[in-house]
């Protein structure tokens, strides 16, 4: 049995009254948060790092994925990232790599302009709940605890954590043994002529991988995750992929503390194992591991929507479509027994729509969802959970929320419940 302490009843100061509240501030909260003050809504980002951009920033995923067909936001932070020599160009051909320090300060400079309301170092810890709606989302920093109220919420925490302190249904991993991918522990690193690694990374044109598994191993270490990624950024800077943290949830802190450990400490034996080979390696080197590791899953919160497998492969269309994914099935292997890599998959996707509908929630009025903690099944998420899906989810969830308040609706109240077409 847990034992337990009872804490005194307290009062909670309200710091913020806005309209719309988006917590998370990852790419996903980038799009919310931005859509909604652009439309008119008094708007507040809630983010626990220090930092915007999410997995992009405090992950160290320094590469844009599945962006290319994406207009609004996701298109104006890749036109910004170019215009402030963000991405290279190799034979002038922009790498989906960008620079992290830059990201980080575009994306405040955004929010700054659009008037958005920013809490960094702000954790989200509850919510309040009365006649079937969040009135307050609950956060702590140094200030103490504090209490933000809004005529809308978004959760763009990944995680789905406001919605499930407000009592929302979800689900997490496979249907069958609730198995989630796996997190990995991304780096930044740098020291190496970009053409002397060329047959171990990927980025530049003639470029080859699938090599650098067997490089780590002729240095001695067989890497948790079993397709390694160098992936080029600019100059002789690079980000890595080589670490799976197996049976991790994205849900418990002590086993997302002790994922972190793991594999911070799994990169740096694998650099310095290959910088011990020596050319061309001997002068490869850490720039920083993740402040955050890499999560791939968390919760599904239950919507008005459920996007399914099924959708992908006949290409669903919706009236109401926010986004349209064109990303395949990843399924990252859950378990050891299934592989070290990516799971193998039969399902042959189709550029599939995202309804407004999978972004309510289904248990609660006037909360959102944008990201990956959006409402659909363990096949459908492990496509659409990527970043430039996020961006443009939280656009349209943004978008929403604000005509909404204008309308003086609840956002399930935009559309046809069935068919997604406007009310």
């Amino acid at each position: 049995m847990n034992k337990v302490i009872t804490e005194n009843q307290r009062t909670t100061p309200v710091a913020e009254e806005v309209d719309v509240l988006v917590c998370g501030g990852g790419p996903a909260g980038i799009g919310a948060a931005l859509a909604a003050a652009r439309g008119g809504a008094k708007t507040c980002l809630l983010e626990s790092q220090g930092c915007l951009g999410g997995v992009w920033t405090a992950g160290l995923l320094a590469w844009l994925i599945d962006y290319g067909n994406k207009d609004g936001i996701m298109r104006e932070i890749v036109d910004q990232l170019d215009a402030l020599g963000a991405r290279a160009c190799p034979e002038g051909k922009p790498s989906n790599g960008f620079d992290v320090e830059i990201m980080k300060a575009l994306l405040e400079d955004l929010c700054m302009d659009a008037g958005v309301i920013l809490r960094l170092n702000h954790y989200l810890v509850d919510a309040v709940v009365a006649d079937g709606k969040i009135t307050h989302a609950i956060c702590e920093s140094k200030s103490g605890r504090e209490a933000i109220s809004a005529k809308a919420f978004i959760d763009c925490t990944g995680d789905g954590d406001l919605a499930a302190r407000a009592g929302c249904g979800f689900e997490l991993g496979k249907a069958d043994t609730g198995e989630t991918q796996p997190m990995s522990m991304l780096a930044l690193v740098a020291g190496i002529d970009p053409d002397a690694v060329r047959a171990f990374h990927y980025g530049l044109p003639g470029d080859a991988r699938g090599n650098l598994k067997a490089e780590m191993e002729r240095a001695g270490l067989s890497p948790s995750y079993a397709m390694p990624t160098l992936s080029y950024v600019r100059d002789d800077l690079f980000f890595l992929m080589a670490n799976h943290e197996y049976g991790a949830s994205a849900i418990d802190g002590k086993s997302l503390s002790d994922a972190t450990v793991r594999g911070r400490r799994e990169v740096h034996q694998l650099v310095n194992a290959l910088r011990n080979l020596g050319d061309p390696w001997s002068r490869l080197h850490i720039v920083a591991t993740g402040a955050h590791i890499g999560v791939r899953e968390g919760r599904r919160i239950h919507g008005r929507y459920q996007v399914t497998a099924e959708d992908l492969v006949q290409g669903a269309r919706h009236p109401d479509a926010v986004c349209r994914a064109t990303f395949e099935v990843d399924v990252h292997a859950t378990d050891k027994k299934h592989g070290s890599g990516v799971e193998p998959t039969t399902i042959r996707t189709q550029p599939y729509d995202i309804p407004l509908r999978a972004l309510i929630a289904k248990d609660l009025d006037g909360l959102m969802m944008a990201g990956r903690c959006i409402s659909g099944d363990f096949l459908a998420h492990s496509s659409y959970r990527v970043t430039g899906n996020a961006v443009a989810m939280g656009e349209g969830a943004g978008r929403a929320a604000a005509e909404a308040i204008r309308r003086k609706r609840y956002p399930h109240e935009l559309c046809d419940p069935e068919t997604g077409e406007s009310i």
